[in-house]
């Protein structure tokens, strides 16, 4: 068996999806629904069985043939600020896991996240996690659990096989539910579908020229097969970039959108809203080395095609989900 936890979420949906198409039908998916049409993600899997997040440690005590669990379920609103909350779904729900399967000697693979890096002030490199400086709570939230389990390995408290995944901006198919923490891609669709344009923040740094906030924007089936490649066999160890290595402006992400929906494209400048300012990432760029030196080789999509494979292979269509 393989747990994908947050499995009816984006990202734990499409590795359900990644793994259908190896021919791995032998998944347990966990999450809690926080959406009405959440059901969606998981409609078109293929998967043996489907657990409330609070049923899942009292299931695996009775269990002996767990192959590994990924764990993707979190709260991933970067605007959260309830650190209770963050503590108990994104840390304790994790170290809890993490625990088991260093006991029971499985392995455990985990989503951390790219807001660690806060303003990229002290890079991109996947290489040291301490002394990052997240600009928000969800961000300290991963950077404390990253820094958590390598002390547990340091004092030999680990699953046998392990990597966290700093997932850089992912977009793509089944995204909907995350509402305003959707991606731009698929924000950008809508506006453009319901009003003809395209909104976009301005900057407010002066040597920012609007639209040109540069972000690694990772097409989400590219993320899934990076974290199937790892539980697929041995790897080395460790916390590990999830993005393309290319930082692309927000101007061409809605340019490729508007461009992949047939229509000429157009944009409208809106401000910063105040929740943002202070706490926004002008600029991510992964640093890919430890991935491609751990053997990883396979190409990621373009912005420009992963958005337009988005666009007119889902979003478009009656049935948008994967």
């Amino acid at each position: 068996m393989i747990i994908i936890t947050g499995g009816a979420g984006m990202i734990g949906s499409m590795i359900a999806w990644q793994l259908n198409q190896q021919g791995r039908r032998d998944i347990v998916i966990v999450d809690r629904h926080t959406h009405d049409e959440q059901w969606q993600n998981l409609c078109h899997r293929d998967y043996a069985d489907y657990l409330d997040k609070d049923e899942l440690l009292p299931w695996l005590a009775s269990r002996n043939n767990i192959e590994a669990i990924i764990h993707m379920g979190a709260i991933s609103a970067t605007t959260e600020r309830d650190w209770n909350k963050l503590l108990q779904d994104n840390v304790r729900c994790s170290q809890s896991l993490w625990n088991w399967c260093a006991v029971h000697k499985v392995p455990f693979f985990y989503a951390s996240s790219a807001a660690t890096y806060g303003d990229g002030s002290q890079g991109y490199d996947d290489a040291e996690i301490d002394g990052l400086r997240p600009l928000n709570a969800y961000g300290y939230s991963k950077q404390f659990f990253d820094q958590w389990a390598t002390r547990q390995v340091s004092e030999g408290n680990a699953p046998p096989r392990w990597a966290g995944f700093k997932f850089f901006n992912v977009y793509g198919p089944n995204e909907y539910h995350k509402e305003r923490m959707a991606s731009v891609a698929y924000h950008s669709f809508n506006q453009f579908r319901e009003l003809g344009t395209v909104r976009l923040f301005k900057s407010d740094k002066q040597d920012v020229a609007d639209g040109m906030q540069r972000r690694d924007f990772i097409y989400v089936k590219d993320a899934a097969k990076v974290v199937s490649w790892f539980v697929e066999g041995a790897r080395p160890n460790g916390i590990y970039n999830l993005g393309t290595g290319q930082a692309r402006p927000f101007l061409d992400l809605a340019n490729a959108v508007m461009t992949s929906s047939g229509k000429t494209p157009h944009i409208s400048w809106i401000a910063m809203p105040d929740d943002l300012k202070g706490k926004y990432q002008y600029f991510t760029q992964a640093r890919m080395d430890k991935l491609r030196e751990a053997g990883y080789q396979q190409t990621f999509c373009s912005l420009e095609d992963g958005v337009r494979d988005y666009v007119q292979h889902y979003l478009m269509q009656p049935d948008p989900y994967c």
